[in-house]
């Protein structure tokens, strides 16, 4: 039987005053203090340590049997010596201490997926048939912006549910969609770009942006999505879109203002980055194609796994138009050495073996009915508010009639077990407007939504109440 070896740094000084031994117990109990060595972690035999150290295996035994009588150290015959169980140290417990999260009862909070309903089998023989068809090389450095199955996967898929168009060679895998956004700025900016239109409301930070060097220029959203007027008098270079389902309005570009946008890029022969990000979730009716489709000279196509998978996963891409490839190239360059290629590949069998539609299919059935589910109880508990954007996607847009104090309604909600988010935070320009409520609910099944409105509509009603009694209140002179 082979003898497990574990190693642990100790720096001696061999020309100090303090004998070996004590500076071998002063470094594990400093290091046990500061959190570095855990509870329980294995420590090396005396034999092993003596032996890493190059000094006496009874300099090494006395000094464990020191830290062991202060409490530090457990030592069991027969068994390898391992940190105490109940030590913690000081550095360790304030580290606890500032990091505990107490985890919401039902949260809402817009825009993830049902984790739990990750497709655990299906992943797992994709991936062990990825890696029995993967040649040496490929573990190696090449495709650093995609390995060519996926590539070519992603192009057949696209073109089918998405209708763009796309050659594998277009296609630049990323770390998520968070890096496909910064490496289109980044390459907006190189290509002398200042400017970078996006929706108004739209993310909460634009530091992907604004640390690229691009100034932000908000355009104002409504039912049709981006004022298209208003753009084209923003001096704009770029601008970063959500056709198909807004985020987070949930609304959909109107055909009229499609055909005016693809109209501004090719006049100002300006880019648009296209975010796609939850275009496979459709309850009532079919897909809208994807814009780049009619425009792919103009038009940067931003897709991922996040929300159809998982954001684990961190696997995302670009199809890029020739113009603006050898800039996103570059920075990608910059940026790291690609996306892991062993789950790229397990995602391009996922595509090809139909694991993918199976799982879509199942999800938008599940999560139809979770939006009804929510739908009904906003009805019975808030009926004073509405549904708006259409039925898709992984949240909805819940309206009040009136503005609500916001931050007192999440307060209360949180102390309850409620993780809720008002619209209010993801307005570039802070606007005076009735409160609207972001509800995700692709992680909640109908009971636990039902409770968590409820629990949302009596706070908004007491809030309320209260507010209003304070109004009436007569002034005392």
């Amino acid at each position: 039987m082979t003898r497990e070896t574990v190693e642990l740094l100790i720096p001696l000084s061999r020309g100090a005053s303090r004998p070996l031994g004590r500076q071998v117990e002063d470094h594990i109990r400093q290091a046990i203090r500061s959190g570095s060595l855990k509870p329980r972690a294995l420590l090396p035999s005396t034999r092993d340590l003596a032996e890493q150290l190059g000094i006496s295996r009874p300099t090494v035994v006395e000094a464990y049997s020191q830290l062991a009588s202060e409490g530090f150290v457990a030592l069991r015959q027969g068994a390898r010596p391992r940190v105490a169980e109940s030590v913690i140290g000081e550095a360790q417990k304030d580290r606890a201490h500032s990091s505990t999260e107490v985890l919401p009862r039902y949260d809402f909070r817009p825009a993830t997926p049902d984790l739990h309903s990750f497709p655990r089998k299906a992943w797992l023989k994709a991936t062990r048939k990825a890696l029995e068809s993967m040649r040496p090389q490929e573990f190696g450095y090449d495709a650093r912006h995609g390995t060519q199955a996926l590539r070519q996967s992603l192009a057949a898929y696209l073109g089918r549910v998405r209708s763009v168009v796309a050659d594998p060679s277009q296609i630049i895998v990323t770390s998520g969609y968070a890096q496909g956004r910064q490496l289109f700025c980044r390459a907006l900016a190189a290509m002398g770009g200042k400017r970078l239109a996006v929706e108004d409301p739209s993310y909460t930070s634009w530091r992907f942006a604004t640390s690229a060097g691009l100034g932000i220029v908000p355009i104002q959203v409504d039912k049709e999505g981006i004022n298209v007027g208003r753009l084209g008098k923003s001096n704009a270079d770029g601008v970063l879109v959500t056709p198909t389902h807004q985020s987070p309005t949930g609304f959909v570009l109107s055909g009229e203002r499609r055909g005016e946008l693809l109209n501004w890029l090719r006049s100002k022969k300006c880019f648009a980055l296209e975010d796609d990000y939850d275009a496979e979730f459709r309850y009532d009716r079919g897909p809208v194609g994807a814009l780049q489709g009619l425009a792919p000279e103009r038009v940067v196509y931003a897709g991922t796994a996040s929300k159809t998978l998982a954001p684990g996963l961190r696997i995302g891409w670009l199809v890029v138009p020739e113009a603006m490839r050898e800039a996103i190239l570059s920075e990608h360059c910059l940026a790291d050495y690609g996306a892991p290629r062993i789950e790229q590949n397990a995602l391009a069998t996922f595509i090809n073996d139909g694991d993918l539609d199976r799982h879509l299919r199942r999800m938008r059935l599940i999560y139809r009915d979770r939006r009804n589910a929510l739908v009904s109880a906003i009805n019975e508990f808030l009926p004073e508010a509405s549904i708006d954007g259409i039925s898709a996607g992984l949240h909805a847009v819940v309206s009040l009639p009136e503005s609500i104090a916001e931050q007192a309604v999440s307060s209360e909600v949180a102390r309850r077990g409620v993780h809720i988010e008002f619209m209010s935070k993801w307005y570039v320009r802070k606007q005076d407007r009735p409160s609207t409520v972001l509800i995700g609910y692709a992680q909640s099944d109908g009971s636990t939504l039902r409770a968590g409105i409820r629990i949302l509509a009596d706070a908004i009603h007491s809030i309320g109440r209260a507010t209003a009694q304070r109004r009436r209140k007569p002034r005392l002179y």
